[in-house]
């Protein structure tokens, strides 16, 4: 295990191993580098990500154990089906990537500074790339909720949701599970578990079985209409 930290070089896109991560903080593993769309995309392809806050150097990550959720056996509870039944709120994906992420940010609380600027611009970019995608949720023609991430193969990195009416990251969740499945999709990565994950049906795994997955998941390719700009739709509406 290291007791120090890599300094990336500017100049060179590799980065050390994520078994070299330090356990406390959990999952620090470099500093320094940019945020140039192929040192992102590198990094996602190696289970490695960058968060950091207003007063440091970019810092890049790889925690352990792993949040994840298994897109074919997602199972939205009851009551989020009923809710959905009465309120018909509209979802799609890869309409408004830049707002998704904008309001991901907007509606932080004061404490998480991490979607700054410089992030927000370099998942924008990602996106313009088609490496970053959204599934957006609107009710009367307003987007209401959201989330968005990188794909990378048949896994999806989750970064960030946000909700402005009830339920709506929720319902961009369960719309997007079932789309990603029937896709080709595998595995969506949600990084550290939180209570909202937990309640959700995330589960945690080694990081070494994420990053086994990692290895063949990348290689492989979801269906190519999967990211396709269009509106989401379940495949069976059960009563239950």
């Amino acid at each position: 295990m290291s007791i120090y930290l890599t300094e990336l070089d500017p100049h060179d896109l590799r980065f050390p191993s994520p078994f070299e991560a330090l356990e406390d903080p959990n999952g620090l593993l470099a500093f320094g580098g940019d945020l140039k769309p192929e040192r992102i995309v590198a990094a996602y392809h190696h289970g490695i990500f960058p968060w950091y806050g207003p007063d440091d150097p970019i810092l890049w990550w790889s925690p352990a154990p792993r949040a994840v959720f298994n897109p074919k056996t997602f199972k939205p509870a009851k009551s989020l089906k009923k809710f959905q039944r009465k309120h018909a709120y509209t979802v799609t994906i890869n309409q408004a990537t830049s707002q998704v992420i904008d309001l991901c940010a907007a509606t932080r609380p004061p404490e998480e500074t991490w979607l700054n600027p410089q992030m927000r611009h370099a998942y924008q970019t990602l996106a313009s790339q088609g490496h970053c995608h959204s599934v957006e949720v609107w009710h009367s023609n307003q987007l209401i909720g959201g989330l968005y991430g990188i794909l990378v193969g048949r896994l999806f990195c989750g970064e960030s949701m946000f909700s402005l009416q009830t339920n709506a990251s929720k319902i961009a969740l369960w719309y997007f599970c079932q789309h990603f499945a029937e896709h080709g999709g595998e595995l969506i990565d949600c990084q550290v578990m939180n209570a909202h994950l937990a309640s959700l049906g995330a589960s945690e795994i080694p990081r070494e079985a994420f990053l086994q997955s990692l290895l063949s998941l990348r290689e492989q390719h979801v269906d190519s209409p999967c990211f396709c700009p269009q509106q989401l739709r379940l495949a069976n509406q059960d009563p239950e």
